[in-house]
């Protein structure tokens, strides 16, 4: 398998097809299905959806999507039900109309709207950002730190080198979905498409960062 180090550096689109579709074979197949449905979120859908519906939404879609691990989905949706049991759904309701109605240019911002979900931190707030917005956002998490520390030549490598994989700040998840927009626009002019987005760089890391 080709490095992550020469893919990056690689002109082949072929490469890079065949990289990306390498992200369906670390799939569970229990959660291939759930995998393919939110792969093309509608926004539309999601904005139509009432506040039982978000709740409903997160807690068995968009949580086990993210949390594949089932002490992680455990202790994260604790958070989360806490909006049901306190009867604070309509709070949850507007963190879910703030993120429709995001300027996404503005990554800090976006990102610390998701945050306010019970539950989220950066890795968990940008993994629903990147399926609401994949041609903005990515998912940052410590698999894509991994893989992109092992990248050479980023400018950001100091920085990426002084990030703590469990525990991303807002700001090193702008720098890192930063430097994802960067390759995703690289290919897209490389290889005179418009295909490439940050989500597909995010899963390429992932499988690399493993």
């Amino acid at each position: 398998m080709t490095s992550i180090n020469d893919l990056w550096q690689s002109g082949d689109p072929q490469a890079w097809s065949d990289a990306l579709a390498r992200y369906w074979e670390y799939v569970q197949p229990s959660n291939l299905q759930l995998e393919q449905e939110l792969e093309t979120l509608d926004l539309a859908m999601v904005a139509e959806l009432d506040a039982l519906g978000w709740y409903d939404f997160l807690l068995h879609k968009y949580f086990r999507w993210k949390y594949t691990a089932k002490n992680r989905y455990a202790t994260t949706t604790r958070c989360l039900r806490r909006y049901a049991d306190e009867g604070k759904l309509d709070d949850l309701h507007l963190i879910k109309q703030r993120l429709l109605a995001l300027d996404v240019i503005d990554l800090p911002h976006g990102l610390s709207v998701a945050l306010n979900i019970r539950g989220l931190g950066t890795a968990g707030a940008s993994g629903l950002l990147a399926l609401m917005y994949p041609t903005t956002f990515a998912t940052v998490d410590q698999f894509v730190l991994k893989a992109l520390r092992t990248v050479q030549h980023l400018p950001e490598a100091v920085i990426l080198e002084k990030l703590k994989p469990n525990a991303l700040s807002v700001k090193a998840g702008v720098v890192l979905i930063s430097i994802m927009q960067r390759k995703a626009a690289e290919n897209n002019r490389r290889f005179r498409t418009t295909e490439w987005t940050p989500r597909k760089i995010d899963k390429i890391l992932w499988t690399y960062g493993r």
